[in-house]
């Protein structure tokens, strides 16, 4: 006889549920009283609600399913407790994945599975796939710093594929004309490393040699510079960089956009209000931003892609602040100087991030446009 799970929040989604059990399991619905799903950062939690009933599936499953799910679920530290549920009228005995540690919701909006399935599904049965495929690589603590970035990565890898692809001036070809014929993932921490031994179509239309190819999996970012069109004034921020502190900089602080991650289910434009918010206190609107061009910053080796942005707003004539998330351990102070200033630091080589010099050119070359409006 196998073991009665009941499922609730994400694992109710058919395809979901398929991929971490690697194949269709299917279930009745069942109820656990006493309790309701809420939303705990995009993951359904439950917690104590008197007069509710959280809403689920009860499962049967062997021991490799078992398996397939115990390792899933504790990517999320999540781990098997006993628990009474109700199916076709009966009290039954299952048991039921709560986290390992206690932790109160941080907002008492419910968890819907519609509004998950419409914006991060896509990416969560990506990204299982991948996980499956990692963990006889790495343990779990591992895969459990890795999962929010490899979702991350899945989000940005089907924006990829949706993105319209040009092609006046270069080669109309596309992933057929890379052929990989061995793919290894040497590393997976918060970063990933991805290495393939790869033929591609050179442009007398032969593939090439074997060659192999290896580089930084990232996931999809976003730069804003805020600018005041009123003042002629941009903010900029400053913080910390372990980049110029591997490479040997004797000063590892550097002046740069607001920028941050794109998060599985949010827009670009969505994602720089958030981090305008969280980096330098500014409370933008949508329709103060604009795009100023979509680019790798490095492609021969890193995945990242960057969405730019200048957004127009009101600046004070002065404000030096410090903000950042605490459980980030950021530490941002942010500046406001005329946009000439800027320039001029980029000149002295003051200013060394290329979001921020490809930013303030962009400005330079604009910014009459912008105060007529």
């Amino acid at each position: 006889m196998g073991c009665r799970i009941f499922l609730f929040g994400t694992l109710c989604h058919d395809g979901l549920r398929a991929k971490v059990m690697g194949r269709a399991v299917a279930g009745c619905a069942a109820v656990l009283a006493g309790q309701a799903v809420l939303d705990l950062g995009g993951l359904p939690v439950l917690h104590p609600a008197a007069g509710q009933a959280a809403q689920g599936l009860l499962v049967e499953l062997g021991s490799a399913d078992l398996a397939r799910l115990d390792l899933y679920e504790a990517v999320f530290d999540y781990r098997r407790i006993d628990a009474t549920v109700q199916c076709a009228g009966h009290q039954v005995a299952a048991q039921l994945y709560a986290p390992a540690q206690a932790v109160p919701p941080d907002t008492a909006r419910p968890w819907r599975i519609g509004d998950w399935a419409a914006s991060q599904a896509e990416a969560a049965l990506a990204a299982a796939d991948d996980l499956f495929a990692l963990a006889g690589q790495i343990g779990v603590e591992a895969l459990r710093i890795r999962y929010p970035m490899l979702l991350a990565h899945c989000a940005s890898r089907l924006r990829a594929g949706r993105a319209a692809q040009p092609a006046r001036l270069r080669r109309d070809w596309g992933r057929g004309d890379v052929i990989s014929r061995q793919r290894m993932t040497p590393y997976a921490y918060f970063f990933g490393v991805q290495v393939d031994d790869l033929r591609f179509r050179r442009f007398d239309g032969s593939l090439s040699p074997l060659v192999r190819r290896a580089g930084f999996v990232m996931s999809d970012a976003i730069t804003l510079l805020p600018y005041d069109p009123v003042r002629d004034s941009v903010m900029v921020i400053e913080q910390f960089r372990y980049g110029p502190y591997l490479r040997g900089d004797a000063n590892c602080w550097s002046l740069e956009p607001i920028a941050g991650r794109i998060d599985p289910g949010e827009t670009p434009e969505a994602c720089a209000l958030r981090e305008a918010h969280e980096e330098a206190q500014l409370d933008l609107q949508a329709d103060a931003l604009i795009s100023i061009g979509n680019s790798y910053p490095s492609p021969g080796a890193v995945s990242e892609f960057l969405f730019g942005f200048v957004g127009l707003c009101d600046l004070p004539k002065t404000r030096e602040g410090v903000a950042g998330v605490a459980s980030e351990a950021e530490d941002i102070r942010s500046h406001i100087l005329p946009l000439d200033d800027l320039m001029a630091l980029i000149a002295q080589g003051e200013v060394q991030n290329g979001p921020l010099i490809q930013s303030a050119y962009w400005l330079a070359l604009n910014r009459a446009e912008l105060r007529k409006r």
